[in-house]
This record gives C-alpha cells, sequence and structure tokens, in this order.
C-alpha cells in the first residue's frame, strides 16, 4: 500500500507511505487513480511516512494534484512539501520562460528604488536563511535515529578536512599573536615594574579570547569557503538535483556532516592554538623578561579562575555552527556560472566573519553580566 486514505470533517487526509520510486511507478498510479475525490473537497497529504521518493514517484503525485484541483479541491501539505516536487516546478518554468523568450525585468536606477530592493532581498535572504537553518535543525535530530543516516564516515572526514590539516596554520598564528601581544605588553609594563602582569594578559588573552577568535577566523576562511566552493560545484554540476530526482536527502548527505564534522573539529583546533599561544608567551617571556618557565607556569595558574579555558571552548561549538551554516547556505544558493560561485563563496567567508565577530561580542556582554 501506498496510499492511506482517511477523513477528517470535510477533509480528505492521504498519508504517503512506502517507497515511491520508479520501480513501483505502476502500483503507486494504480493507488492513485482508485482514490475517490468528492467535488469541492480539499485534500491534505502527509508524508511522515514516505521513506523514499524519486522523480518519478514525484511527477505521479503531481499528477494526482493536477487532478484533484481540476476538480476544485484545494490540496495542502501536512508540513513542507517535497523537494522533488519543487525541482519539477521549477523546470517547467525554466522551460516555459525558455520558450516563451520572455525578457528580463528592467532594473530601476533610482536611489529609492535601490534601497527598497536591497531592503526586500535582504529580508528575503533573512528568511531563507532561517529556514535553511530549521531543516538542518530537523535533519539533524532526524539522522540521530539511526547511525546509517548520521553518516559517521563523512563526519570523520570532514573532522580531518576542517580540524587535522589547519593545525599548521592554527598553531603557527596562536604562536605568534601570543608573542606579539607579550612584547607589546612588556615593553609597556617593564617600565613600571609590572612584568610580571604581562603573563595575565597573555593567559587570559589567549585562553579567553584570542584563541578561539583567531581559530574560527581562519577556519571560516579556510573551510567555510571550501563548504561554499564545494556545495556549489555540485550545484552547478546539477549533482544536488540528482541526488533530490533519486529519493536523497541533499541536507542529510552534503550538509549535517559538513556541521557536525566542524563542530567537533573547532574545538580541538582552539585547544590547539590555546596550548600554542602560552608556549609562546612563556617562550618570549624567558627570553625578554629573563622569567624561568617555572614562574610564568605558577603565574598562569593564579592569573586565570577555573572558568576561564572553559570560557573560551564554550564559544568553539557556536563559531563552528555559525561558519558551517553560512558556506554551506551560499554553497546551495549557487545558480547559473562560475561567476556566481565565486561571488557567493567571498559571501559566504565574509558573513562567517562577521557572525562570529558578532557572537564572540554578544557572549563577552553576557559573560559580564553573568560575571563570568
Amino acid at each position: 500500500m501506498f496510499v492511506e486514505v482517511g477523513h477528517a470533517g470535510a477533509q480528505v487526509e492521504l498519508e504517503l507511505t512506502g517507497e515511491w520510486r520508479a520501480l513501483q511507478i505502476g502500483e503507486i498510479e494504480r493507488a492513485l487513480a482508485a482514490i475517490e475525490l468528492p467535488a469541492g473537497k480539499p485534500v491534505r497529504i502527509g508524508t511522515q511516512h514516505l521513506r523514499a521518493l524519486d522523480l518519478t514517484g514525484a511527477w505521479a503525485l503531481r499528477e494526482f494534484m493536477r487532478r484533484a484541483r481540476g476538480g476544485g479541491s484545494e490540496v495542502t501539505f501536512a508540513g513542507a512539501p517535497p523537494d522533488q516536487l519543487r525541482l519539477l516546478d521549477e523546470l517547467q518554468a525554466s522551460a516555459a520562460a525558455a520558450l516563451a523568450g520572455q525578457p528580463a525585468l528592467p532594473e530601476h536606477t533610482g536611489l529609492l528604488a535601490s534601497i527598497g530592493r536591497h531592503a526586500v532581498r535582504a529580508g528575503a535572504d533573512t528568511v531563507d536563511g532561517l529556514g535553511f537553518l530549521g531543516r538542518a535543525s530537523i535533519t539533524f535530530l532526524r539522522s540521530l535515529t539511526s547511525l546509517r543516516r548520521l553518516r559517521l564516515i563523512s563526519v570523520a572526514r570532514h573532522v580531518y578536512d576542517a580540524g587535522l590539516t589547519a593545525v599548521p596554520i592554527v598553531a603557527l598564528i596562536g604562536f605568534l599573536i601570543s608573542v606579539i601581544i607579550a612584547y607589546m605588553s612588556a615593553q609597556q609594563l617593564r617600565g613600571l615594574g609590572a612584568d610580571i602582569y604581562v603573563v595575565d594578559l597573555v593567559a587570559i588573552g589567549v585562553l579567553r579570547e584570542l584563541g578561539v577568535l583567531l581559530t574560527s577566523i581562519i577556519v571560516a576562511g579556510r573551510s567555510g569557503s571550501a563548504f561554499a566552493a564545494e556545495l556549489g560545484s555540485m550545484k552547478l554540476n546539477e549533482e544536488v538535483d540528482a541526488l533530490t530526482a533519486t529519493g536523497v536527502d541533499p541536507f542529510e548527505v552534503l550538509v549535517v556532516p559538513r556541521l557536525l564534522g566542524l563542530a567537533i573539529a573547532l574545538p580541538l583546533l582552539t585547544i590547539v592554538a590555546d596550548l600554542v599561544g602560552l608556549a609562546g608567551g612563556a617562550l618570549l617571556c624567558r627570553y625578554l623578561l629573563d622569567m624561568p618557565l617555572t614562574q610564568f607556569v605558577g603565574r598562569v595558574n593564579y592569573a586565570i579562575s577555573p572558568s576561564t579555558f572553559w570560557v573560551g571552548l564554550l564559544k568553539a561549538p557556536v563559531f563552528a555552527v555559525l561558519i558551517g551554516l553560512c558556506g554551506c547556505y551560499r554553497g546551495m544558493l549557487v545558480r547559473d556560472s562560475a561567476r556566481e560561485l565565486g561571488r557567493l563563496v567571498t559571501v559566504a567567508v565574509v558573513q562567517a566573519i562577521f557572525f562570529v565577530i558578532l557572537a564572540d561580542a554578544l557572549f563577552a556582554v553576557l559573560f559580564m553580566q553573568m560575571d563570568i
């Protein structure tokens, strides 16, 4: 059975079940043809129990919906319509526009028109971004029900690509930044006889803020751009549409593993940056201030509170999710040309860095209010 028919008052409720694939198209069409639809009676379609839907099954469902609407029935879905229907509508609209040869709408050049156009686009982009976040969250929660759907092999590959291969550059940047902080603060504090406070500045600055922030910015430029470029290339090559046509959820295969991999990799990279940063500060204090390593370590233990390290580490998964969402969202928006791919990769990196810095500022205010 591919369709369960029920009635709720004046509404016909259909629940799609099983696998709607090309191999079963004959049975699917017979099941749909056997459904009697009273004229004008609304129809509500549920897809909660639908295990798979390819393009052939979506076409049969679309023809049924057209027959129902032709009889005066209003057709709605219990939730979001399947992506396969969206793909069929886009293909039909593109074909109709190509046959009609309709020219593009003229672009207004007035200042007010330009402001209004950008405001509308920004609003629509915000709504689409929230929808992308919601769908990624629902797909992740659904993936938790099965290890096969969680795709641990893909997650491990992204942990390697985004984490292990980034260790050298993260360690180098963490070392150099801590040396710069220690050198600049030593120049100012040595004249006041407060050399020991250089350790406080390095330890608190690296563990609480700079370690995770600089690591996130590096990962945003490195992995965020990679996510956008990979998914954008797949969109240009119609590989994402091919996944949808074969009944595979692109979010389950492409988006969720990248978000999980980055959420695991970024905290580990933050720990590496913290350790190397402290080592860089200890090295400079040793040779610039003649401070023994034991004194440096003792001062670090005195300067930091039990929450200093965890405050920085707590930010890492949040920053990772923001970076991954920006990269994947912009990559999935790529259409038409390689120029659009390059533009959206740039937008993904810029937005990822902006959201990371914004989130860090919000965390700073939050922790200040919590007196942490």
